[in-house]
């Protein structure tokens, strides 16, 4: 992909739209520049021949903020929904700091006639609060019938000490009426269950016959998908043993495994997913099979 300057180093995480009446599916991707900057950009698949590439924007488009901005030097993990006749991207921004790397904070933007998206607003939609006072990231999103659930990744700490982790966060919760104002009490959906564990996030949300259905991905050594079921939404029992997916012997995922997005195409459910070294790799897609959520 040299020539795609927006997806020179990685396919980073992604979120995918199946077209109505179609096998075609718009993949929106992350990707990174040769200074590793994150863009998101937009590939078009068939689910009858994933790995034939049929589309790919010679352009990204969603691109970084002002000078200054929370989201200055990059976007990503793209999470999309429809509400009132339009559509919208929940996005990651990124920006560096001094003592700690980056900090992230979450975005709002608007699709275009054009297919581009523009910004609603230049600020973060959930600002910081004495609980979610370090950085949020990756989202993921379920529309009700008349409000939305938000699940967010909270960072709890940063590490100090030399065999600490660089970073500790987990899956919170959040719910709204227009995607700009956001209730929060400060719920954890998803916590680190153990010492070998210390980053959950990107969650993916199926609400299937009456049951809600949650992919994510936690980290100890690599990351790896995990899964949680739930009967209201808001609460949610782990049973990683049930995420369907497993590292492959050899290849792009043999070491690693994050950032699902689960999504439906007529009566199947698929999974794109990233391998090693944070999408470096490339994108994979999974299909579930023998089983029924």
């Amino acid at each position: 992909m040299d020539s795609i300057s927006w997806m020179r180093t990685h396919a980073g995480p992604s979120f995918a739209r199946p077209i109505p009446n179609s096998d075609f599916v718009d993949i929106f991707v992350t990707g990174r520049d040769v200074e590793n900057r994150s863009q998101i950009g937009k590939i078009r698949i068939s689910l009858k021949n994933p790995q034939e590439l049929l589309d790919i924007s010679s352009e990204p488009i969603f691109s970084w903020g002002e000078a200054g901005a929370f989201d200055e030097n990059g976007v990503s993990y793209p999470c999309l929904i429809e509400h009132n006749k339009r559509v919208y991207m929940l996005y990651v921004g990124w920006m560096p700091t001094v003592i700690t790397p980056f900090q992230n904070h979450i975005g709002l933007a608007m699709q275009q006639d054009d297919g581009s998206f523009t910004r609603v607003s230049k600020a973060p939609i959930l600002e910081r609060t004495n609980d979610d006072f370090l950085s949020m990231g990756s989202v993921g999103i379920l529309k009700e019938k008349d409000f939305f659930r938000l699940y967010y990744t909270s960072f709890l700490s940063w590490g100090t000490k030399k065999n600490e982790a660089k970073h500790r966060y987990v899956i919170k919760y959040a719910e709204s009426k227009d995607l700009i104002q956001w209730r929060r009490d400060n719920h954890t959906c998803i916590n680190i269950q153990n010492d070998s564990e210390f980053s959950i996030c990107r969650p993916s949300i199926v609400q299937w016959d009456e049951k809600y259905h949650m992919w994510y991905s936690y980290r100890g050594e690599h990351y790896r998908i995990g899964y949680a079921h739930s009967t209201d939404g808001k609460n949610w029992i782990r049973a990683d043993e049930y995420a369907g997916i497993a590292p492959s012997e050899t290849g792009f995922d043999s070491l690693a495994q994050a950032y699902p997005h689960v999504f439906q195409h007529k009566d199947t459910y698929y999974m794109i997913y990233n391998g090693n070294h944070y999408g470096k790799e490339g994108l994979g897609l999974a299909k579930l099979v023998g089983a029924k959520l």
